[in-house]
C-alpha cells in the first residue's frame, strides 16, 4: 500500500529545525471499555482502558499533542436502567445530566489509565478531563423525528405504557425488544473549544466530548444555555472539535482495521488511501450504511470539507501500523 507514513510534522526525524507540535484528535467508541462477553464491571473498564491507552500513547511518542473523545452508549444505557429500577425516593435525572455523569466517570477511568502509562514510561504530561457542552440548533429537524435508540429493552406493553405516561417515542429493535428513541441533532459548536485547544497546545492530554458532549440549546428568548433530552453522535462532535481547534490529524478508532466498500459481499474491498473527492463519490453511491460506517464517514468528510488536512480510520490494534502507513484507511483533504 503506497501511503506516506503519518509521521508527525514536529517529530525530530521529519525536520532538522523545530516546528510547532501538531495536534491529533482521536475518537474512541464507548464499547472500547467493554469487550464482547464482558458485563461492564469497573475491572472490565479499567483493564480495557489500560490496553487502549497503551495504543494511544504511541501518538505522544510520535510527537503529537493529543485530544481524546469517546462514546458512552453502554454506560449511559446502564444509568438509564438504574433509574428505571430505582425507588421513588431517588429522583430521576434528564438525559443531558446522564451524559455529563458518563463524561466524568469514563474520563476518570481513562485519565487514571493514561497517568499510569505516562508514569511507567517516564513521560511528563498532565491529563485533563473536560465536561463538554455542545450547542445544537433548537430548531434542528431531529427534535421532531427521534431516531436514536437508547437505554434498556422493554416488552411491548411496558414500552407503550412509557410512551403514554412519559411521551416517549419507541421502536422495536432488531427483535430484541422495544426501546426509547431520542433526537440526535447535529453538533454546531463546542463551548469549551478554546480551553481544550489551549490545554492541548501546552502539551496536556485532554479528554473531551464524551458521549458526543452534553447537548444544549440557546433559549430564543433569554439567550441562556439549556440542556435537552437528546444525544449527539460522538464522531460528528469529534469532527467539529477537531476543526475548531485546528487539529492536524483526526483519527476515528472503530471495530475494523480499515474502511471497506462492498462490505460483507464478494466484491468487498479495503480502502487504503483516498482523497476527499473519492470518499464523497463513494458515499454518494451508498457504500456506507447509516447504521454502521456512515456516521464515521460523514464525520471525516465534514472535517476535510471544512479545511482539515488528514484523517484516519482504523482499530486500536492496527493504530501502530496505520501511523507508519502500513494499515488503516487514510483520508486526504482537498488537493
Amino acid at each position: 500500500m503506497n501511503v506516506d507514513p503519518l509521521q508527525a510534522p514536529g517529530h525530530p526525524a521529519s525536520h532538522p529545525h523545530p516546528v510547532p507540535t501538531p495536534t491529533a484528535v482521536v475518537a474512541v467508541g464507548g464499547h472500547a471499555f467493554i469487550q464482547k462477553g464482558e458485563t461492564g464491571t469497573i475491572e472490565d473498564h479499567e483493564r480495557n482502558a489500560q490496553v487502549l491507552c497503551d495504543h494511544l500513547l504511541l501518538l505522544i511518542e510520535r510527537g503529537y499533542n493529543l485530544v481524546i473523545t469517546h462514546g458512552n452508549g453502554p454506560q449511559v444505557g446502564n444509568l438509564m436502567l438504574i433509574q428505571e429500577t430505582a425507588t421513588a425516593e431517588v429522583p430521576s435525572m434528564p438525559l443531558d445530566v446522564l451524559v455529563a455523569q458518563t463524561e466524568g466517570s469514563l474520563g476518570y477511568i481513562l485519565q487514571q489509565a493514561l497517568l499510569n502509562q505516562l508514569r511507567q514510561r517516564e513521560i511528563k504530561r498532565y491529563v485533563e478531563t473536560v465536561v463538554t457542552q455542545v450547542v445544537v440548533d433548537v430548531d434542528d429537524p431531529a427534535f421532531n423525528d427521534p431516531t436514536k435508540p437508547i437505554g434498556p429493552f422493554y416488552d411491548e406493553d411496558t414500552a407503550k405504557e412509557r410512551k403514554g405516561e412519559l411521551g416517549w417515542s419507541i421502536t422495536e429493535d432488531a427483535g430484541r425488544g422495544w426501546r426509547r428513541l431520542v433526537p440526535s441533532p447535529k453538533p454546531l459548536k463546542v463551548i469549551q473549544r478554546r480551553t481544550i485547544r489551549d490545554s492541548a497546545l501546552r502539551g496536556h492530554i485532554v479528554l473531551a466530548g464524551g458521549g458526543g458532549g452534553i447537548p444544549i440549546v440557546i433559549d430564543p428568548e433569554t439567550r441562556a444555555y439549556k440542556g435537552v433530552e437528546a444525544v449527539i453522535d460522538k464522531d460528528l462532535t469529534s469532527a467539529v472539535l477537531a476543526r475548531e481547534i485546528e487539529a492536524d490529524l483526526f483519527i476515528i478508532l472503530t471495530a475494523v482495521p480499515q474502511v471497506y466498500v462492498g462490505f460483507g459481499t464478494p466484491e468487498e474491498r479495503a480502502l487504503g488511501a483516498v482523497t476527499l473527492q473519492e470518499i464523497q463519490r463513494l458515499r454518494a453511491e451508498g457504500h456506507f450504511p447509516s447504521g454502521s460506517m456512515g456516521p464515521k464517514i460523514d464525520a471525516v468528510v465534514d472535517f476535510l470539507e471544512q479545511g482539515g488536512k488528514r484523517a484516519l480510520v482504523t482499530d486500536p490494534a492496527s493504530l501502530h501500523a496505520a501511523i507508519d502507513g502500513q494499515g488503516g484507511t487514510h483520508f486526504i483533504g482537498r488537493i
